[in-house]
């Protein structure tokens, strides 16, 4: 069985990379099962791209779509066309799809317009909230994927009443954690933590990306403002995309204790992370990875497609207006931020299952 894995954005990397590891330890115990790795170039800088591949020992993508830049719609579009003329020329049995990027919807559509089975890692997962792009993504790969692979009882549920059946819905766990604990004894410090004079527990971590949160130069600044003055005088570490770097200079941000940093590469970051106070974020997958490291985690959303983040981990949604940042720092500082508790299969083994599933669908010949 010839399969195509696709990635298309940085979290795609980390979800991709044990699937591999995986087919590539098995490939004389598994024979016949075989990959292409594509890379649509949806997110592609090439410098951080080349380190983080070397970092989490991902080869080389054997095909690179070079999709990059341009409106959601001009980027849906260019990976379609790219990622036909390609199928069209090398056809595969299945395409593997992961997360909710654009990269993932658009090969799906393209993988069924050809009759070409496909896979969702991560299917099932929802928001509600469709004034996210994510959350379209999502709900369009479900609807035309043929196999899921979920990372919680929830996403079974969800899939189930939109009317899959349960024989094509397969509860493997979290690829994601696969990378995170194989990685564990390999993080390292970033330069800043001795240029900060950083120490463990004693500094915050904040990442922000969505539109609702950075574009809005007032909001940005209250929340910004009530993380800074809010936290002990204790360093808030940021480490924040050019773009909305130039929002916080531009609306007169200069806080002692707030440092913006260059966007670290995978090993640094979680580093930081795991050695870290707290976490603030408005990311679905620091949570995971907070909830395994046990770092408490403010999200500053009102809705979140990972509840057992929530319910069973570390994290907390304190939504978006800022209101609950004070009194939910004020929890951490005095130690009184709640256990987290590793979800069912966030074992490090998810890709490993994956695979065999995978070879005894082509053992079965259920991809004719």
């Amino acid at each position: 069985m010839k399969i195509d894995i696709i990635a298309g954005a940085r979290p795609n990397f980390m979800k991709v990379a044990p699937i591999i590891d995986a087919i590539e330890t098995h490939s004389l115990s598994m024979p016949g099962l075989s990959y292409r790795l594509i890379h649509t170039g949806q997110h592609y800088d090439k410098a951080m791209s080349e380190n983080f591949f070397k970092q989490l020992s991902i080869p080389a993508p054997h095909i690179n779509l070079e999709c990059g830049g341009g409106t959601q719609a001009e980027q849906t579009a260019n990976i379609m066309v790219a990622f036909e003329k390609e199928l069209i020329q090398n056809p595969a049995d299945l395409v593997l799809v992961v997360g909710d990027v654009t990269s993932t919807m658009a090969c799906s559509i393209v993988a069924k317009k050809q009759f070409i089975k496909v896979a969702h890692v991560e299917a099932g997962i929802r928001s509600f909230d469709l004034s996210m792009p994510e959350e379209i993504n999502r709900m369009v790969t479900d609807t035309l994927a043929d196999y899921f692979f979920t990372t919680s009882a929830r996403a079974n549920e969800n899939l189930m009443k939109s009317g899959i059946g349960s024989e094509r819905i397969f509860f493997v766990g979290n690829t994601m954690i696969d990378t995170l604990l194989k990685n564990l004894t390999r993080l390292k410090a970033p330069k800043e933590w001795d240029i900060l004079h950083l120490h463990s527990k004693k500094y915050f971590i904040v990442t922000l990306h969505r539109p609702a949160n950075v574009d809005e130069e007032a909001k940005l600044r209250y929340l910004i403002e009530e993380i800074v003055n809010n936290s002990d005088s204790l360093p808030v570490i940021f480490p924040v995309h050019p773009r909305t770097a130039k929002i916080i200079q531009a609306i007169g941000i200069n806080a002692p204790n707030l440092h913006l940093i260059a966007p670290l590469d995978y090993l640094e970051f979680n580093y930081l992370v795991s050695e870290s106070l707290g976490v603030i974020t408005d990311s679905g997958g620091v949570t995971e990875e907070t909830t395994v490291l046990d770092i408490p985690c403010l999200t500053l959303r009102d809705n979140t497609e990972r509840p057992e983040t929530v319910e069973l981990g570390s994290n907390e949604l304190i939504g978006t207006d800022g209101t609950n940042i004070k009194p939910a720092l004020r929890k951490i500082l005095d130690g009184k931020w709640k256990k987290s508790s590793v979800p069912e299969l966030w074992d490090g083994k998810t890709s490993e299952r994956i695979v065999e599933i995978l070879y005894n669908i082509s053992r079965r010949n259920l991809l004719q």
